[in-house]
């Protein structure tokens, strides 16, 4: 008891706090998409690209990952962020996570690398109004800061389904993932919900692994499947979407991956799983 108080006097005396990186950090609560059903009529919507960036959350002083971490960009890049809450992804293309997850983890940061990253906002959280008020403002607010590291997810309203339907093909044509659905009459909101949809050709989820298994034939000597556990427990193995180069040297054991699937088998696991990528903690 007496060691305990002592610690805390001296993290008190260093000014130390429990919103201090020391401590774990929390998630700041945000908006997360369900699946959005087939045929669905997008006429209540507003569209938009679903970026394959990573996402951040500004709170007026302190942009953070998802994880609740804060990320160690340039002074540069968030002095010109305004004092308003934005939720949006670091971005650097499609088909760039990998390299864009490189930059942005790191605790020094890289100018040269920066210059090439930039902070597109979906969302105002706590902001008053409706979506379509909302993308209004974000439209008039980076328009304010006028920095091109900032800009906002381009939001459009679609016609009908088949409008929907060829704005998905052209997405996946040019390299993206698919589409986001948000409810133009949707206030804000946080936890999952039917408010926010994303549209793709495929589902994901993340998983643990728990095995590696010899590949037989052209694989011999590499990789042959994972064996992964989901988080309720679950166990399936994936043996595609790896590279060769990720056979030969694959995800540990222990590493958190992500995996695409299209629905689920009668006993509820994931069909055709899929390889995507390392999850990297953030």
């Amino acid at each position: 008891m007496q060691l305990t108080l002592f610690l805390c006097g001296v993290l008190v005396s260093l000014g130390v706090s429990a919103a201090s990186p020391l401590a774990d950090p929390v998630p700041p609560p945000v908006l997360l998409a369900r699946e959005a059903a087939g045929g669905i009529d997008p006429a209540p919507y507003w569209v938009s690209e679903k970026l394959d960036g990573v996402r951040a959350v500004w709170d007026g002083r302190v942009l953070r990952f998802r994880s609740g971490r804060p990320v160690h960009a340039p002074a540069w890049f968030v002095a010109a962020l305004p004092p308003q809450a934005m939720d949006g992804e670091l971005w650097l293309g499609r088909a760039r996570f990998a390299e864009l997850s490189g930059v942005v983890r790191k605790h020094v940061p890289v100018d040269a690398e920066w210059r090439a990253v930039r902070y597109l906002i979906f969302e105002l959280p706590g902001a008053a109004g409706d979506f379509s008020r909302r993308v209004a403002t974000m439209r008039a607010l980076v328009a304010a800061v006028d920095v091109p590291w900032l800009g906002v997810v381009e939001q459009a309203r679609v016609a009908d389904r088949a409008a929907l339907a060829a704005r998905l093909a052209e997405v996946l044509a040019a390299g993206g993932e698919g589409l986001m659905l948000h409810r133009a009459d949707a206030p804000y909101l946080s936890g999952r919900s039917d408010a926010l949809l994303k549209l793709k050709p495929w589902q994901d989820a993340e998983a643990t692994v728990v095995a590696q298994w010899p590949g037989q034939g052209r694989f011999a000597g590499m990789l042959g499947a994972l064996e992964v556990e989901m988080a309720d427990g679950r166990r399936f193995r994936i043996g595609t979407g790896f590279s060769d180069a990720q056979r030969r040297m694959p995800p540990p054991v222990g590493a958190q991956i992500t995996f695409r699937y299209r629905g689920l088998t009668a006993t509820g696991l994931p069909r055709f799983a899929s390889f995507w990528r390392v999850r990297e903690p953030l």
